[in-house]
């Protein structure tokens, strides 16, 4: 029937079951899951659409409809007076047979057998979505409301393609949002995935990540591969032959992540499977007790109460029944408004419309305005793209008196307030979960190196640089400790450097100790001898006076590398640079006063020379005061405008500081070096004038042996101090100091001791003054 000159010329013999009531719902189930492909010749009519593999759980669906609009049709409540009928189709899990079916439902009057099958005002449909697809893409249209109650593809989310479409069910973008939450839990980060080559498995996949010869190339490809979880976004007819094979090949040791389109499927979930796919974690949605539902199903014919033990009667773990049941709730809600213009519990006049009138578009938009508590206590309504709220029990397979059962683990839901929020709750109490990473997490102390070519998941651990750490696991760059501090040998902390500077309790300390010690005690020894024997010839020809004042600046000499090597303080460093250059001035001075006095005492025996008596003690002390007073002013604008001061040194070392004394200003430094080295430059000219005298007034010769060795050691001294690394630049100043005040002490003085001690037979003043 239809438009005049319209007529219709043919119709599709779908099989399903129908009740007339005011309203019809339209109904489509995969209660068979596989049609039989019929080969077309285009010479006849097509037979009818044959199938096979009778699914008994999608039965049961189809009961759940029917068991609900009766229920409805009971409850005073909700449609009163009006009567809800349904026209139930096998899809056979086909997309074509459910377009075929979708297109029967909404074609308007249709007589078969006698009877008058009205237009739908809504549709329940499909399991799968690549079948929603097809019924919404080509309904959709004619604004009649589909109400799927199994279908999950993220993509039928999207109103502009399908305005028309709801669920009872959650999208598989909250599905990937749960799995994700997993995968994060357990620390996952090399997963394989396995997708249904259909519009269910390649959006569930995009919204994370098949023939004989694609499931063993997808075998090969999961033994070739290192993965120890792989999850299967597939649905259950898709993915019973890979499991078939998986367990026939034996392939263990992996832990597999399941869609919610097979966790819970029976016919899936044997002992047999169980080889292979024992601990199988899922999410499904949650499961719901209808009691009133069992003796329903028992009434049904050829089934007796005593075959009411199978799982088909089983109403205690209803989940995509419970779907059903809520998507004809949902349905007769909207049918509600409709028809009174009230919400189901708000008190109406009476029917604000005809339910002849009621046109599709009317029942999806109040689809749309939906919101009630059903019996069992849980909010339906749907979001702006005709989703549910993500609801979801987190399945694990496990094996119990040689069956497997789906045990709950916890939880993964909306959060009704803010639905973009999610709550998860896990319990894995005496669950084995496996680790499942391309690379082991790098340990402390090393970092992440992205290996070339891989996944940003696969990379090697490469150990931190000296001086650079890693305290925590899986660290991507190591990092540098702060200047005071080194990475300790295992790079997990940074500990403070050893402070290095010399000290006295370490053998370079010891010997610089005692050499010192030894050098002043001698020049204390040779002074008392000189004191004691202060009226013999060789004491008085060789100034007792100066040569007390030479003996006192050189203890102070061989004591100033005490201050070398105590802890750098600014007072130490200050005393250690000055008391080391005045020492130094004051018996250079000294020598040079003595040398002075050679060279006047050879003219006092020339006849005419007056100089030797003009120059007398006066006059020598005057020498001494004036010379040592020059490097007095230059140590007082040293201290004054950049004195020494203590420095940590880092470059010398990478696991120490070298504390030391820096000079502040290095001119003031090299400036009294100069200033010593321009006094021993004259004395030795000098001395090497008077080298010739005759041998009782030879002093000259000795002091030029000892003014030489002076000399070379601090020439020599320069190069070695400005090479040598860390706390040696010290050692090389210390063992400078000490050897020119040897080289002076063993020159001048030996002999004059080697004669009042071991040859005192020469002391005489005719020997002496012999000439």
């Amino acid at each position: 029937t239809g438009a005049p000159g319209c007529k219709r010329i043919g119709k599709f013999d779908v099989p399903g079951w129908f009740k007339q009531g005011d309203i019809v719902i339209g109904g489509i189930f995969p209660v068979y899951n596989r049609e039989v492909v019929s080969i077309f010749n285009y010479e006849k009519k097509p037979t009818s659409v044959n199938c096979d593999r009778f699914d008994l759980r999608a039965f049961r669906w189809t009961q759940m409809m029917i068991f609900a609009i009766e229920e409805i049709n009971k409850d005073p409540t909700i449609l009163l007076n009006v009567t809800l009928g349904y026209r139930i189709l096998d899809s056979c899990s086909s997309p074509t047979n459910t377009l075929r079916a979708a297109l029967t439902l909404v074609g308007g009057q249709e007589e078969n057998n006698s009877t008058c099958f009205p237009a739908v005002s809504a549709i329940v449909a499909e399991a799968e979505s690549s079948q929603s697809i097809a019924v919404a893409s080509t309904v959709g249209p004619f604004q009649v409301p589909i109400v799927s109650y199994f279908s999950t593809c993220a993509c039928l989310s999207d109103r502009t393609k399908y305005p028309t479409f709801f669920r009872t069910v959650p999208s598989d973008y909250y599905q990937a949002k749960a799995l994700a939450a997993l995968v994060k839990r357990f620390g996952w980060k090399w997963i394989g995935a396995l997708q249904a080559d259909n519009d269910y498995g390649r959006n569930g996949i995009q919204a994370f990540t098949y023939s004989v010869d694609k499931t063993l190339r997808v075998l090969e490809m999961i033994k070739k591969s290192t993965v120890k979880v792989i999850l299967a976004f597939t649905a259950e007819g898709d993915f019973y032959p890979l499991m078939k094979e998986v367990v026939k090949q034996n392939i263990t040791g992996i832990q597999w992540i399941a869609s919610e389109a097979w966790i819970t499927s029976s016919r899936l979930s044997t002992p047999e499977m169980f080889q292979a796919f024992g601990g199988a974690l899922g999410f499904v949605m949650p499961k719901m007790a209808v009691p009133n539902l069992k003796p329903f199903l028992t009434s049904i014919s050829p089934h007796a109460d005593s075959d009411s033990q199978d799982p088909f009667f089983d109403v205690t773990e209803l989940r995509v029944s419970y779907n059903v049941y809520n998507a004809i709730y949902a349905i007769a809600h909207a049918l509600h408004r409709v028809v009174f213009c009230k919400s189901v519990g708000e008190k109406a006049e009476g029917p604000c419309m005809n339910v002849s009138q009621i046109e599709p578009k009317q029942v999806t938009a109040q689809l749309q305005r939906v919101h009630f508590v059903n019996t069992f206590g849980d909010s339906i309504f749907f979001d702006e793209n005709g989703d549910p709220p993500a609801s979801y029990e987190v399945i694990n397979w496990q094996l119990r008196d040689g069956e497997v059962h789906h045990v709950s683990l916890g939880h993964f839901a909306s959060i009704i307030e803010r639905l973009t929020h999610f709550v998860f709750v896990l319990n894995l109490c005496n669950i084995c979960i496996p680790t499942s990473v391309c690379s082991e997490v790098c340990p402390v102390g090393t970092r992440k190196a992205q290996i070339k070519g891989k996944p940003i998941c696969c990379f090697e651990c490469i150990p931190c640089a000296e001086g650079s750490i890693a305290n925590m696991t899986g660290a991507v760059d190591c990092v540098p400790c702060p200047v005071k501090f080194w990475s300790s040998d295992k790079k997990d902390e940074c500990i403070p450097k050893t402070v290095e500077y010399l000290t006295y309790n370490e053998p370079m300390g010891i010997v610089i100790t005692v050499l010192s010690l030894l050098g002043a005690s001698l020049c204390l020894i040779t002074m008392v001898i000189f004191i004691k024997n202060n009226q013999t010839p060789v004491i008085k020809a060789s100034n007792a006076q100066l040569s007390c004042f030479l003996l006192l600046s050189l203890v102070l000499c061989f004591l100033s590398p005490l201050t070398f090597i105590v802890t750098p303080t600014v007072w130490t460093c200050m005393l250690r640079h000055t008391a080391f250059g005045l020492t130094f001035a004051v018996c250079i001075s000294c020598v040079l006063g003595k040398t002075i006095v050679v060279v006047l005492a050879f003219k006092a025996t020339t006849p005419g020379s007056k100089v030797a008596r003009q120059f007398g003690p006066k006059q020598q002390r005057i020498i001494v005061c004036a010379c040592t007073f020059i490097q007095v002013v230059i140590i007082i604008l040293w201290l004054t405008l950049n004195p020494p001061y203590p420095d940590m040194v880092f470059q010398h070392s990478t696991k120490k500081i070298l504390l030391e004394c820096n000079t502040g200003s290095e001119a003031a430094f090299y400036a009294v070096l100069s200033y010593i080295g321009f006094l021993a430059v004259i004395c030795l000219v000098l001395a090497f004038i008077a080298r010739k005298l005759p041998d009782n007034f030879n002093e000259a010769k000795f002091i030029t042996f000892s003014l030489l060795i002076f000399c070379a050691v601090w020439i020599s001294f320069i190069p070695a101090y400005v090479s040598s690394p860390g706390k040696f630049t010290t050692a090389v100043e210390t063992f400078a100091i000490l050897s020119s005040a040897f080289g002076l002490f063993i020159c001048i003085f030996a002999p004059k001791c080697y004669i009042i001690l071991i040859k005192p037979e020469r002391n005489t003043k005719r020997l002496v003054a012999k000439h």
